[in-house]
Protein backbone atom coordinates (compact mmCIF):
# COMPACT_ATOMS: atom_id res chain seq x y z
CA UNK A 1 0.00 0.00 0.00
CA UNK A 2 1.47 3.33 -1.11
CA UNK A 3 -0.20 5.98 0.99
CA UNK A 4 -0.57 9.57 -0.20
CA UNK A 5 -1.56 12.85 1.39
CA UNK A 6 -5.07 14.20 0.79
CA UNK A 7 -4.89 17.95 0.23
CA UNK A 8 -7.45 20.20 -1.43
CA UNK A 9 -9.52 17.21 -2.53
CA UNK A 10 -6.64 15.41 -4.28
CA UNK A 11 -4.23 12.60 -3.40
CA UNK A 12 -0.62 13.71 -3.73
CA UNK A 13 2.95 12.84 -2.79
CA UNK A 14 4.79 14.86 -0.16
CA UNK A 15 6.65 17.88 -1.46
CA UNK A 16 10.03 16.30 -0.67
CA UNK A 17 9.06 13.01 -2.39
CA UNK A 18 10.28 11.09 0.69
CA UNK A 19 8.45 8.10 2.16
CA UNK A 20 8.66 6.00 5.34
CA UNK A 21 8.30 2.23 5.64
CA UNK A 22 5.01 0.93 7.01
CA UNK A 23 5.27 -2.35 8.93
CA UNK A 24 2.63 -5.03 9.39
CA UNK A 25 2.66 -5.95 13.12
CA UNK A 26 1.44 -9.51 12.53
CA UNK A 27 4.44 -10.41 10.36
CA UNK A 28 7.05 -7.78 11.23
CA UNK A 29 7.47 -7.11 7.51
CA UNK A 30 7.29 -3.89 5.51
CA UNK A 31 4.10 -3.90 3.48
CA UNK A 32 3.83 -0.30 2.33
CA UNK A 33 5.08 3.26 2.57
CA UNK A 34 3.75 6.54 3.89
CA UNK A 35 4.66 10.17 3.17
CA UNK A 36 7.37 11.72 5.29
CA UNK A 37 5.58 15.07 5.20
CA UNK A 38 7.10 18.29 6.49
CA UNK A 39 6.16 21.93 7.03
CA UNK A 40 5.73 22.51 3.29
CA UNK A 41 2.95 19.93 3.11
CA UNK A 42 1.21 21.38 6.16
CA UNK A 43 1.41 24.84 4.57
CA UNK A 44 -0.34 23.52 1.46
CA UNK A 45 -3.03 21.85 3.56
CA UNK A 46 -3.67 24.95 5.66
CA UNK A 47 -3.93 27.15 2.56
CA UNK A 48 -6.43 24.71 1.03
CA UNK A 49 -8.45 24.74 4.26
CA UNK A 50 -8.42 28.55 4.37
CA UNK A 51 -9.78 28.73 0.82
CA UNK A 52 -12.55 26.27 1.64
CA UNK A 53 -13.50 27.81 4.97
CA UNK A 54 -15.75 30.70 3.81
CA UNK A 55 -17.98 28.33 1.85
CA UNK A 56 -18.05 25.49 4.39
CA UNK A 57 -18.61 27.72 7.44
CA UNK A 58 -21.46 29.61 5.79
CA UNK A 59 -23.15 26.40 4.63
CA UNK A 60 -26.36 25.54 6.50
CA UNK A 61 -26.16 22.87 9.21
CA UNK A 62 -28.46 20.77 7.06
CA UNK A 63 -26.10 20.84 4.09
CA UNK A 64 -23.04 20.10 6.23
CA UNK A 65 -25.00 17.25 7.79
CA UNK A 66 -25.66 15.73 4.36
CA UNK A 67 -21.96 15.72 3.50
CA UNK A 68 -21.06 14.07 6.82
CA UNK A 69 -23.81 11.49 6.45
CA UNK A 70 -22.44 10.64 3.01
CA UNK A 71 -19.13 9.78 4.67
CA UNK A 72 -20.90 7.73 7.33
CA UNK A 73 -22.76 5.74 4.66
CA UNK A 74 -19.53 5.23 2.70
CA UNK A 75 -17.83 3.81 5.79
CA UNK A 76 -20.74 1.43 6.30
CA UNK A 77 -20.62 0.36 2.66
CA UNK A 78 -16.87 -0.33 2.89
CA UNK A 79 -16.84 -1.65 6.44
CA UNK A 80 -15.19 -4.98 5.63
CA UNK A 81 -12.38 -3.42 3.59
CA UNK A 82 -11.72 -0.85 6.31
CA UNK A 83 -11.75 -3.50 9.05
CA UNK A 84 -9.29 -5.67 7.13
CA UNK A 85 -7.01 -2.67 6.65
CA UNK A 86 -7.28 -1.66 10.32
CA UNK A 87 -6.44 -5.14 11.54
CA UNK A 88 -3.51 -5.49 9.16
CA UNK A 89 -2.11 -2.06 9.95
CA UNK A 90 -2.57 -2.18 13.73
CA UNK A 91 -2.27 -5.88 14.62
CA UNK A 92 -5.62 -6.00 16.44
CA UNK A 93 -7.98 -8.97 15.98
CA UNK A 94 -10.07 -8.57 12.85
CA UNK A 95 -13.24 -9.24 14.81
CA UNK A 96 -12.50 -6.23 17.02
CA UNK A 97 -12.08 -3.97 14.00
CA UNK A 98 -15.28 -5.34 12.44
CA UNK A 99 -17.44 -4.94 15.53
CA UNK A 100 -15.97 -1.93 17.33
CA UNK A 101 -13.45 0.27 15.49
CA UNK A 102 -15.06 0.74 12.08
CA UNK A 103 -18.71 0.79 13.25
CA UNK A 104 -17.76 3.44 15.81
CA UNK A 105 -16.05 5.55 13.12
CA UNK A 106 -19.23 5.30 11.07
CA UNK A 107 -21.33 6.32 14.07
CA UNK A 108 -19.07 9.25 14.95
CA UNK A 109 -19.86 10.87 11.60
CA UNK A 110 -23.59 10.17 11.79
CA UNK A 111 -23.83 11.31 15.42
CA UNK A 112 -22.31 14.74 14.82
CA UNK A 113 -24.05 15.06 11.46
CA UNK A 114 -27.39 14.87 13.24
CA UNK A 115 -26.32 16.67 16.42
CA UNK A 116 -25.87 19.97 14.58
CA UNK A 117 -29.50 19.81 13.43
CA UNK A 118 -30.75 20.10 17.02
CA UNK A 119 -28.61 22.89 18.49
CA UNK A 120 -30.14 25.79 20.39
CA UNK A 121 -28.74 29.24 21.14
CA UNK A 122 -29.15 30.79 24.57
CA UNK A 123 -31.28 33.94 25.05
CA UNK A 124 -31.35 36.10 28.18
CA UNK A 125 -34.23 38.54 28.60
CA UNK A 126 -33.49 41.81 30.44
CA UNK A 127 -37.13 42.91 30.54
CA UNK A 128 -38.27 45.98 28.64
CA UNK A 129 -34.76 47.36 28.25
CA UNK A 130 -32.78 44.70 26.34
CA UNK A 131 -32.17 41.08 25.60
CA UNK A 132 -29.07 39.02 24.84
CA UNK A 133 -28.56 36.07 22.58
CA UNK A 134 -25.47 33.92 22.11
CA UNK A 135 -24.15 32.59 18.83
CA UNK A 136 -21.52 29.91 18.46
CA UNK A 137 -19.24 30.36 15.46
CA UNK A 138 -16.61 27.97 14.06
CA UNK A 139 -12.98 28.80 14.77
CA UNK A 140 -11.56 28.53 11.25
CA UNK A 141 -8.82 26.02 10.41
CA UNK A 142 -8.19 23.49 13.19
CA UNK A 143 -5.62 20.73 13.66
CA UNK A 144 -6.53 17.18 14.68
CA UNK A 145 -3.79 14.70 15.63
CA UNK A 146 -4.83 11.14 16.47
CA UNK A 147 -3.09 8.04 17.91
CA UNK A 148 -2.32 4.53 16.65
CA UNK A 149 -4.31 2.35 19.05
CA UNK A 150 -7.82 2.98 17.64
CA UNK A 151 -6.85 4.57 14.33
CA UNK A 152 -10.05 5.39 12.41
CA UNK A 153 -12.22 5.30 15.54
CA UNK A 154 -10.34 8.16 17.24
CA UNK A 155 -9.47 9.95 13.99
CA UNK A 156 -13.19 10.32 13.23
CA UNK A 157 -13.92 11.18 16.89
CA UNK A 158 -11.96 14.40 16.31
CA UNK A 159 -12.60 15.40 12.73
CA UNK A 160 -16.36 14.73 12.73
CA UNK A 161 -17.29 17.37 15.37
CA UNK A 162 -14.75 19.82 13.97
CA UNK A 163 -16.29 19.56 10.51
CA UNK A 164 -19.86 19.51 11.81
CA UNK A 165 -19.27 22.77 13.67
CA UNK A 166 -18.19 24.45 10.43
CA UNK A 167 -14.42 24.32 10.71
CA UNK A 168 -11.99 23.15 8.05
CA UNK A 169 -9.51 20.55 9.23
CA UNK A 170 -5.85 19.66 8.77
CA UNK A 171 -5.49 16.20 10.30
CA UNK A 172 -2.56 13.90 10.94
CA UNK A 173 -3.15 10.25 11.74
CA UNK A 174 -0.43 8.26 13.47
CA UNK A 175 2.45 7.35 11.20
CA UNK A 176 2.32 3.86 12.75
CA UNK A 177 -1.25 3.16 11.55
CA UNK A 178 -2.04 5.35 8.52
CA UNK A 179 -4.02 2.92 6.34
CA UNK A 180 -7.64 3.65 7.23
CA UNK A 181 -7.14 7.42 7.21
CA UNK A 182 -5.83 7.01 3.66
CA UNK A 183 -8.85 4.91 2.72
CA UNK A 184 -11.06 7.61 4.24
CA UNK A 185 -9.36 10.08 1.86
CA UNK A 186 -10.45 7.92 -1.04
CA UNK A 187 -14.00 7.78 0.30
CA UNK A 188 -14.05 11.60 0.52
CA UNK A 189 -13.23 11.76 -3.18
CA UNK A 190 -15.77 9.05 -3.97
CA UNK A 191 -18.68 10.83 -2.25
CA UNK A 192 -17.71 14.29 -3.51
CA UNK A 193 -16.77 15.78 -0.14
CA UNK A 194 -15.95 19.48 -0.72
CA UNK A 195 -12.28 20.03 -1.57
CA UNK A 196 -10.11 21.59 1.11
CA UNK A 197 -12.59 21.10 3.94
CA UNK A 198 -10.76 18.02 5.22
CA UNK A 199 -7.04 17.61 4.55
CA UNK A 200 -5.12 14.52 5.74
CA UNK A 201 -1.34 14.78 5.95
CA UNK A 202 0.80 11.79 6.91
CA UNK A 203 4.18 11.89 8.60
CA UNK A 204 6.12 11.92 11.84
CA UNK A 205 4.88 13.80 14.88
CA UNK A 206 7.96 15.98 15.31
CA UNK A 207 7.76 17.05 11.66
CA UNK A 208 4.19 17.10 10.37
CA UNK A 209 2.46 17.14 13.76
CA UNK A 210 4.61 19.91 15.15
CA UNK A 211 4.08 21.95 11.99
CA UNK A 212 0.30 21.75 12.50
CA UNK A 213 0.64 22.93 16.10
CA UNK A 214 3.04 25.75 15.21
CA UNK A 215 1.19 27.06 12.17
CA UNK A 216 -0.18 30.54 12.92
CA UNK A 217 -3.41 29.85 11.03
CA UNK A 218 -4.52 26.74 12.96
CA UNK A 219 -6.87 28.08 15.62
CA UNK A 220 -7.19 24.99 17.81
CA UNK A 221 -5.46 21.65 18.36
CA UNK A 222 -7.19 18.44 19.34
CA UNK A 223 -4.64 15.77 20.28
CA UNK A 224 -4.80 12.24 21.64
CA UNK A 225 -1.55 10.55 22.60
CA UNK A 226 1.22 10.42 25.16
CA UNK A 227 1.45 12.81 28.10
CA UNK A 228 4.96 14.05 27.25
CA UNK A 229 3.91 14.93 23.71
CA UNK A 230 0.83 16.62 25.13
CA UNK A 231 3.05 18.83 27.30
CA UNK A 232 5.02 19.99 24.28
CA UNK A 233 1.83 20.74 22.35
CA UNK A 234 0.42 22.71 25.28
CA UNK A 235 3.62 24.75 25.58
CA UNK A 236 3.63 25.61 21.87
CA UNK A 237 -0.09 26.36 21.70
CA UNK A 238 -0.08 28.52 24.83
CA UNK A 239 2.31 31.00 23.25
CA UNK A 240 -0.19 31.54 20.43
CA UNK A 241 -3.28 31.55 22.71
CA UNK A 242 -4.50 28.53 20.76
CA UNK A 243 -7.32 26.35 22.11
CA UNK A 244 -6.18 22.84 23.01
CA UNK A 245 -7.98 19.61 23.84
CA UNK A 246 -5.55 16.98 25.10
CA UNK A 247 -6.55 13.38 25.78
CA UNK A 248 -3.42 11.82 27.22
CA UNK A 249 -2.25 8.81 29.22
CA UNK A 250 -3.92 6.73 31.88
CA UNK A 251 -3.09 4.31 34.70
CA UNK A 252 -6.62 3.24 35.46
CA UNK A 253 -7.75 1.46 38.59
CA UNK A 254 -10.21 -1.44 38.52
CA UNK A 255 -11.58 -1.64 42.09
CA UNK A 256 -13.09 -4.99 43.12
CA UNK A 257 -15.04 -4.94 46.40
CA UNK A 258 -15.90 -8.06 48.35
CA UNK A 259 -19.63 -7.87 47.45
CA UNK A 260 -19.07 -7.76 43.68
CA UNK A 261 -20.80 -10.01 41.18
CA UNK A 262 -17.75 -12.23 41.22
CA UNK A 263 -18.01 -14.06 37.91
CA UNK A 264 -18.95 -10.93 35.95
CA UNK A 265 -16.20 -8.92 37.63
CA UNK A 266 -13.55 -11.50 36.74
CA UNK A 267 -14.76 -11.86 33.15
CA UNK A 268 -14.95 -8.11 32.57
CA UNK A 269 -11.63 -7.49 34.29
CA UNK A 270 -9.95 -9.85 31.80
CA UNK A 271 -11.54 -7.94 28.94
CA UNK A 272 -10.70 -4.50 30.36
CA UNK A 273 -7.10 -5.58 30.92
CA UNK A 274 -6.28 -7.12 27.54
CA UNK A 275 -8.70 -5.74 24.94
CA UNK A 276 -6.74 -4.55 21.92
CA UNK A 277 -3.61 -6.05 23.54
CA UNK A 278 -4.05 -3.62 26.45
CA UNK A 279 -3.48 -0.77 24.01
CA UNK A 280 -6.53 1.28 24.98
CA UNK A 281 -6.12 4.33 27.20
CA UNK A 282 -9.16 3.15 29.20
CA UNK A 283 -7.82 -0.33 30.02
CA UNK A 284 -7.74 -1.18 33.72
CA UNK A 285 -4.04 -1.79 34.20
CA UNK A 286 -4.16 -1.77 38.04
CA UNK A 287 -6.62 -4.21 39.59
CA UNK A 288 -7.34 -3.45 43.24
CA UNK A 289 -9.03 -6.32 45.12
CA UNK A 290 -10.46 -6.40 48.62
CA UNK A 291 -8.23 -8.55 50.80
CA UNK A 292 -11.07 -10.89 51.80
CA UNK A 293 -11.42 -12.15 48.20
CA UNK A 294 -7.91 -11.41 46.94
CA UNK A 295 -6.66 -15.00 46.62
CA UNK A 296 -9.94 -16.25 45.17
CA UNK A 297 -10.03 -13.46 42.58
CA UNK A 298 -6.36 -13.83 41.70
CA UNK A 299 -6.76 -17.55 41.07
CA UNK A 300 -9.87 -17.13 38.91
CA UNK A 301 -8.44 -14.17 37.01
CA UNK A 302 -5.12 -15.84 36.17
CA UNK A 303 -6.94 -19.01 35.12
CA UNK A 304 -9.00 -17.06 32.57
CA UNK A 305 -6.03 -15.01 31.34
CA UNK A 306 -4.08 -18.19 30.63
CA UNK A 307 -6.91 -19.30 28.33
CA UNK A 308 -6.70 -16.20 26.13
CA UNK A 309 -5.66 -17.14 22.61
CA UNK A 310 -2.77 -15.15 21.16
CA UNK A 311 -2.59 -15.41 17.40
CA UNK A 312 -2.74 -13.83 13.95
CA UNK A 313 -5.17 -10.89 13.83
CA UNK A 314 -7.17 -12.42 10.97
CA UNK A 315 -7.75 -15.77 12.72
CA UNK A 316 -11.31 -16.17 13.98
CA UNK A 317 -10.18 -17.69 17.29
CA UNK A 318 -7.65 -14.94 18.11
CA UNK A 319 -8.40 -12.91 21.24
CA UNK A 320 -5.03 -11.15 21.58
CA UNK A 321 -3.30 -10.01 18.40
CA UNK A 322 0.06 -8.40 17.73
CA UNK A 323 1.38 -5.30 19.46
CA UNK A 324 1.52 -2.31 17.16
CA UNK A 325 5.28 -2.13 16.53
CA UNK A 326 8.62 -3.67 17.44
CA UNK A 327 9.59 -0.56 19.40
CA UNK A 328 6.41 -0.77 21.45
CA UNK A 329 6.88 -4.50 22.08
CA UNK A 330 10.38 -3.80 23.38
CA UNK A 331 9.08 -0.99 25.61
CA UNK A 332 6.51 -3.31 27.20
CA UNK A 333 9.15 -6.02 27.68
CA UNK A 334 11.38 -3.52 29.45
CA UNK A 335 8.58 -2.75 31.91
CA UNK A 336 8.17 -6.45 32.67
CA UNK A 337 11.88 -6.61 33.50
CA UNK A 338 11.48 -3.54 35.72
CA UNK A 339 8.63 -5.30 37.53
CA UNK A 340 10.87 -8.29 38.19
CA UNK A 341 13.62 -6.07 39.60
CA UNK A 342 11.05 -4.37 41.81
CA UNK A 343 10.16 -7.75 43.31
CA UNK A 344 7.03 -8.51 41.35
CA UNK A 345 5.74 -12.05 40.87
CA UNK A 346 4.93 -12.92 37.26
CA UNK A 347 1.80 -15.00 37.72
CA UNK A 348 1.44 -15.71 34.01
CA UNK A 349 2.70 -14.43 30.66
CA UNK A 350 5.57 -12.03 30.24
CA UNK A 351 7.15 -13.79 27.28
CA UNK A 352 7.04 -13.39 23.53
CA UNK A 353 4.78 -15.76 21.63
CA UNK A 354 6.38 -17.44 18.63
CA UNK A 355 3.97 -18.20 15.79
CA UNK A 356 4.52 -20.13 12.59
CA UNK A 357 5.21 -18.51 9.23
CA UNK A 358 4.25 -16.04 7.91
CA UNK A 359 3.79 -14.66 11.44
CA UNK A 360 7.11 -15.79 12.94
CA UNK A 361 8.52 -12.25 13.08
CA UNK A 362 5.34 -10.63 14.39
CA UNK A 363 5.10 -8.66 17.64
CA UNK A 364 3.27 -11.07 19.95
CA UNK A 365 3.40 -11.04 23.75
CA UNK A 366 1.58 -13.33 26.16
CA UNK A 367 -0.88 -11.51 28.49
CA UNK A 368 0.98 -10.74 31.68
CA UNK A 369 -0.30 -10.63 35.27
CA UNK A 370 1.93 -9.42 38.12
CA UNK A 371 1.42 -9.13 41.88
CA UNK A 372 3.58 -8.46 44.91
CA UNK A 373 4.37 -4.86 43.96
CA UNK A 374 3.92 -1.72 46.04
CA UNK A 375 1.47 0.92 44.76
CA UNK A 376 4.30 3.45 44.51
CA UNK A 377 6.64 1.40 42.29
CA UNK A 378 7.31 2.35 38.67
CA UNK A 379 5.25 -0.55 37.32
CA UNK A 380 2.19 0.79 39.16
CA UNK A 381 2.88 4.44 38.41
CA UNK A 382 3.91 4.60 34.73
CA UNK A 383 1.72 3.92 31.72
CA UNK A 384 2.80 0.66 30.05
CA UNK A 385 0.02 0.57 27.42
CA UNK A 386 0.30 -3.12 26.68
CA UNK A 387 -0.96 -6.54 27.82
CA UNK A 388 0.36 -6.11 31.39
CA UNK A 389 -1.71 -5.72 34.58
CA UNK A 390 -0.91 -5.70 38.28
CA UNK A 391 -2.97 -7.04 41.18
CA UNK A 392 -2.99 -5.33 44.59
CA UNK A 393 -5.02 -6.04 47.75
CA UNK A 394 -6.72 -3.33 49.84
CA UNK A 395 -8.29 -3.33 53.31
CA UNK A 396 -11.07 -0.73 53.02
CA UNK A 397 -12.51 2.09 50.92
CA UNK A 398 -9.99 4.62 52.18
CA UNK A 399 -7.03 2.49 51.15
CA UNK A 400 -8.60 1.66 47.78
CA UNK A 401 -9.10 5.37 47.08
CA UNK A 402 -5.58 6.23 48.18
CA UNK A 403 -4.10 3.64 45.82
CA UNK A 404 -6.44 4.51 42.94
CA UNK A 405 -5.77 8.25 43.24
CA UNK A 406 -2.09 7.78 43.98
CA UNK A 407 -0.75 8.36 40.45
CA UNK A 408 -0.23 11.44 38.30
CA UNK A 409 -2.94 10.18 35.93
CA UNK A 410 -6.70 10.60 36.19
CA UNK A 411 -8.47 9.22 33.16
CA UNK A 412 -10.89 6.48 34.23
CA UNK A 413 -11.73 3.90 36.87
CA UNK A 414 -14.07 0.95 37.34
CA UNK A 415 -15.91 -0.02 40.53
CA UNK A 416 -17.38 -3.46 41.25
CA UNK A 417 -19.86 -3.56 44.15
CA UNK A 418 -23.53 -4.31 44.85
CA UNK A 419 -23.66 -1.54 47.48
CA UNK A 420 -25.23 1.45 45.70
CA UNK A 421 -24.27 3.96 48.40
CA UNK A 422 -20.65 2.79 48.31
CA UNK A 423 -20.59 2.92 44.51
CA UNK A 424 -21.71 6.56 44.41
CA UNK A 425 -19.48 7.53 47.33
CA UNK A 426 -16.32 6.04 45.83
CA UNK A 427 -17.13 7.29 42.32
CA UNK A 428 -17.44 10.85 43.61
CA UNK A 429 -14.04 10.67 45.34
CA UNK A 430 -12.07 9.16 42.45
CA UNK A 431 -9.86 11.77 40.76
CA UNK A 432 -10.74 10.75 37.21
CA UNK A 433 -12.88 11.95 34.33
CA UNK A 434 -14.81 8.70 33.75
CA UNK A 435 -16.10 6.08 36.19
CA UNK A 436 -17.84 2.81 35.28
CA UNK A 437 -19.84 0.99 37.94
CA UNK A 438 -20.26 -2.76 37.37
CA UNK A 439 -19.34 -2.43 33.69
CA UNK A 440 -16.52 -1.22 31.43
CA UNK A 441 -16.30 0.78 28.21
CA UNK A 442 -20.04 1.36 27.96
CA UNK A 443 -20.09 4.61 25.96
CA UNK A 444 -22.84 7.11 25.23
CA UNK A 445 -21.57 9.55 22.59
CA UNK A 446 -23.37 12.43 24.34
CA UNK A 447 -21.32 12.21 27.53
CA UNK A 448 -18.07 14.09 28.29
CA UNK A 449 -14.89 12.13 27.59
CA UNK A 450 -11.54 13.11 29.06
CA UNK A 451 -9.37 13.02 32.15
CA UNK A 452 -7.80 15.08 34.89
CA UNK A 453 -4.25 15.64 36.10
CA UNK A 454 -1.67 14.25 33.63
CA UNK A 455 -4.43 12.53 31.67
CA UNK A 456 -5.20 15.73 29.85
CA UNK A 457 -7.39 18.79 29.64
CA UNK A 458 -10.69 19.50 27.96
CA UNK A 459 -13.54 17.16 27.08
CA UNK A 460 -14.63 15.42 23.90
CA UNK A 461 -18.01 13.98 22.97
CA UNK A 462 -21.48 15.42 22.32
CA UNK A 463 -21.95 19.13 22.92
CA UNK A 464 -18.56 19.29 24.66
CA UNK A 465 -16.78 18.62 21.37
CA UNK A 466 -18.98 21.04 19.45
CA UNK A 467 -18.34 23.72 22.06
CA UNK A 468 -14.59 23.18 21.85
CA UNK A 469 -14.61 23.69 18.08
CA UNK A 470 -16.67 26.88 18.29
CA UNK A 471 -16.37 30.32 19.89
CA UNK A 472 -19.34 31.83 21.75
CA UNK A 473 -20.38 35.37 20.87
CA UNK A 474 -22.88 37.32 22.94
CA UNK A 475 -25.06 39.91 21.20
CA UNK A 476 -26.99 42.48 23.26
CA UNK A 477 -29.98 44.26 21.71
CA UNK A 478 -31.13 47.53 23.35
CA UNK A 479 -34.91 47.91 23.23
CA UNK A 480 -35.55 51.13 25.17
CA UNK A 481 -36.27 53.86 22.55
Amino acid sequence: MRILNYIDGKLQEPVNKKFLDNYQPATGEVYGEIPDSRKEDIDLAVEAAKRAYPIWSSMSPGDRSKHLMNLSHAIEKNLEELAQAESKDNGKPLKLAQTVDIPRARDNFSFFATAILHEENAMHDMGKHAFNYTLRKPLGVVGCISPWNLPLYLFSWKIAPALAAGNCVVAKPSEVTPATAFLLSKLCIEVGFPAGVLNIVHGLGHHAGQAIVEHPDTKAISFTGGTETGKKIAETAAGQFKKTSLELGGKNANIIFEDCDFETAVKTAVKSSFANQGQICLCGSRILIHESIYEKFREAFVEQVKKLRVGPPDAAETQVGALVSLAHLQKVQQYIEVAKREGGNILCGGTEVQLNQPYARGYYLSPTVIDGLAPSCATNQEEIFGPVVTLMPFKNEEEALAIANGTKYGLSATIWTQNLQRAHRVAALLEVGIVWINCWLVRDLRTPFGGSKASGMGREGGRYALEFFTEPKNICVWLNQ
